[in-house]
C-alpha cells in the first residue's frame, strides 16, 4: 500500500498524545481497571540483568501530566513479560507480573507496594519454566492462566495459591493465552496453532488456526470480550493480524495488511465488537473498523498514529475507553482516541 494512503488517515490531534519517559527500555504495560480518576499504569523495564524494575504511575486530565511516586516503584527478579491488574476495582488493588514465576503485589492505599504471592508452577523444581504471559480471568478473577515455554498452560486459583490444573497445551512453546467465558481459554503456540480448551472436558482441545507456512509462530492473542466469536491473532516476522471467527475455524475471517513492518500487539475495543488496534515495528498504531464484509482489496484502518520508534506493546483501557497507552523504546503515550 502506498503510504500517502495510510498517511492520509486522520491522526489523533498532537493535544491528545501525552508522553512520560522512563530512565530505562520498557515492555510490559498495564493499565488500571479502575474507573475513579484517571489513567493509571504499570510499566515494566527491559534490562538485560537480573535486577528489573517495576514503576507505578497515575496521569492527570486536568494537568495532563503523569505523577510517580518512589514509593510505588519496587524491583522486580528479571523482565516482567506481562503485567495485568486485578479486573475488578472492588478487589484488594493487586498487579500481577509474569516472568520467571507468577507474582502477585498488593497495592495499598497509603502508596506502598507489597509482595503478596510467588507462584511457582512446577511440581518437581523449585524452579519454574519461564512465562510468555497470563490472562486474568475477569468472569472468575481468582482464576489467572499462564502460559509457559514448556509447552504447558497453567491455571491457578490465587485465592488458594494453588494450581487448579494444568494442560500440555501445545507442540512447542506457548506464547500467548487467553480467556474466552469463565471455564475456556485460548493459547498460542510457536508450533503455529491457535487452541481452545474447556476446563469441563480437560483431555481435548479445539485447533481453529494453523499458520498458512508450517510451523510459524504465533506470537499473541486477543479474544474479543464484546463478542466471544472473535478473536484476532499475529505471526512471528509478519505485517499481518489474522482475525478468526470460532464458527468456521481453518479460514480467516479477515487478514489486515497495512503495517508496513511486524506487528507486535493488538487489543479489541473494550466497548466495541468491530474495532481493533494493532502496533508494530513500523512505529505506527492502527485502529481498524471491521466491516460485516470484508472488502476483496482489504481492509484500510480508520486511524493512523506515527509514534518515535517501533511500539512493542499496547494497551486499551477496559474502563477509560477513550484511552489507548502504547510503549516504545523508554517511552509511553496515551493516546485519546
Amino acid at each position: 500500500m502506498e503510504s500517502s494512503t495510510l498517511d492520509s488517515h486522520p491522526k489523533p490531534s498532537a493535544s491528545n498524545v501525552f508522553t512520560l519517559e522512563s530512565p530505562f527500555p520498557i515492555y510490559a504495560l498495564a493499565e488500571s481497571s479502575s474507573s475513579t480518576g484517571s489513567p493509571r499504569l504499570a510499566i515494566g523495564s527491559f534490562l538485560e540483568e537480573y535486577t528489573n524494575k517495576v514503576d507505578i504511575v497515575a496521569f492527570d486530565e486536568e494537568t495532563q501530566n503523569f505523577h510517580s511516586n518512589p514509593s510505588l516503584s519496587f524491583d522486580h527478579p528479571y523482565p516482567p513479560t506481562k503485567l495485568m491488574f486485578h479486573p475488578s476495582s472492588k478487589s484488594p488493588d493487586l498487579l500481577a507480573s509474569s516472568g520467571d514465576f507468577l507474582r502477585l503485589w498488593e497495592i495499598h492505599p497509603n502508596n506502598t507496594v507489597e509482595p503478596r504471592a510467588v507462584l511457582n508452577n512446577s511440581k518437581t523444581s523449585e524452579f519454574c519454566a519461564p512465562l510468555t504471559s497470563f490472562d486474568w480471568n475477569e468472569a472468575e478473577p481468582r482464576r489467572i492462566g499462564t502460559s509457559s515455554i514448556d509447552t504447558t498452560c497453567t491455571i491457578w486459583d490465587i485465592e488458594r495459591g494453588a494450581v487448579e490444573t494444568q494442560l500440555i497445551a501445545h507442540d512447542k512453546e506457548v506464547y500467548d493465552i487467553a480467556w474466552g467465558e469463565a471455564g475456556v481459554f485460548a493459547s498460542v503456540s510457536a508450533d503455529g496453532s491457535v487452541r481452545i480448551f474447556d476446563l469441563r472436558d480437560k483431555e481435548h482441545s479445539t485447533i481453529i488456526y494453523e499458520s498458512p507456512q508450517p510451523e510459524t509462530p504465533l506470537l499473541r492473542l486477543a479474544w474479543n470480550k464484546q463478542d466471544l466469536r472473535y478473536m484476532a491473532t499475529i505471526l512471528m516476522d509478519t505485517n499481518k493480524v489474522v482475525i478468526l471467527d470460532i464458527r468456521s475455524p481453518t479460514m480467516p475471517v479477515a487478514e489486515l495488511q497495512r503495517h508496513r513492518a511486524s506487528v507486535n500487539a493488538i487489543a479489541w475495543a473494550p466497548q466495541s465488537c468491530r474495532h481493533l488496534c494493532s502496533a508494530g515495528d513500523d512505529s505506527q498504531a492502527l485502529i481498524w473498523d471491521l466491516p460485516t464484509v470484508a472488502d476483496p482489496s482489504g481492509i484500510d484502518p480508520i486511524l493512523a498514529y506515527s509514534a518515535g520508534s517501533e511500539i512493542n506493546q499496547l494497551q486499551w483501557s477496559a474502563t477509560q475507553p477513550d484511552w489507548i497507552a502504547i510503549a516504545f523504546g523508554n517511552k509511553i503515550q496515551l493516546l485519546k482516541v
